[in-house]
């Protein structure tokens, strides 16, 4: 063979290989909502991780809906290639308003998650449908500087209304460390939401305290979900007791 001949043929080689060669698989970015905090996501990102996901876990502040997606778009903002935004509960709202505007973002994952349409607040769709019964497990409001409240599951009602199929030793530590919630956050109407553009998918399971199933499943079908899986007896933190499950449609949604 000449040397030119060779060179044709490596040339083609390379250029057949790049042709096949899989795409960047995109970043996978998690929100985490009331009560809960960044280390509900450890069972999902190890999964992730193990599949060759980039993850990003944000400290979701939980103050307000328009300032928690404005920090939400600013990490979106700092990944180069493709997204796959995530929320659990109140974190649904959060990347239902964070999503908008980036190109990158390619679908939305809503985990026992509120997806809002545009002048809804998170406490309206929970009330919207019976069988919530987090007002009554909530401790006493703690008083905020500037006139507003934070809200906290008490710590002796947390595991019963949000983590039933969770271990108890590590729902002490969950209800030790949850991340309280403005009221204000709670009741914030939402913008026009992404979930009217882009690909959504849902899971959640059906003995959700915080959130009625019949409130998520009817967020799901008005989203026009790709897919909806329902956990038979989860609770609201499906991604902490079926973390398999959550990370399979995450990564069906990244594909």
């Amino acid at each position: 063979m000449s040397k030119f001949a060779a060179t044709v043929a490596v040339a083609t080689s390379l250029l057949s290989g790049a042709a096949i060669a899989e795409p960047a698989k995109p970043t996978i970015v998690l929100v985490h909502g009331a009560f809960a905090d960044s280390s509900s996501w450890n069972g999902v990102i190890t999964s992730l991780q193990k599949d060759g996901y980039r993850t990003v876990a944000v400290a979701n502040p939980l103050r307000s809906v328009s300032n928690d997606a404005r920090l939400v778009s600013d990490v979106v903002a700092s990944i180069a290639g493709p997204v796959v935004l995530v929320g659990h509960s109140y974190g649904g709202q959060v990347i239902s308003n964070a999503a908008k505007g980036h190109e990158n973002v390619k679908s939305l994952v809503y985990v026992a998650a509120f997806a809002p349409d545009a002048g809804e607040a998170a406490a309206e769709l929970a009330g919207k449908f019976p069988g919530g019964t987090l007002g009554d497990a909530l401790a006493p409001p703690v008083k905020l500087a500037d006139g507003g409240v934070d809200l906290y599951i008490d710590q002796t009602k947390f595991r019963d209304q949000f983590a039933h199929d969770v271990p108890a030793e590590i729902t002490v530590l969950m209800a030790a460390g949850q991340r309280p919630i403005t009221e204000a956050a709670l009741t914030e109407k939402s913008g026009e939401p992404a979930w009217k553009s882009l690909p959504s998918y849902f899971v959640y399971g059906d003995g959700d305290k915080n959130i009625p199933a019949e409130a998520l499943g009817f967020m799901a079908e008005r989203a026009g979900s790709r897919r909806t899986v329902v956990v038979e007896g989860a609770s609201h933190v499906v991604m902490v007791s079926q973390p398999k499950v959550v990370a399979d449609l995450i990564e069906e949604a990244a594909k």
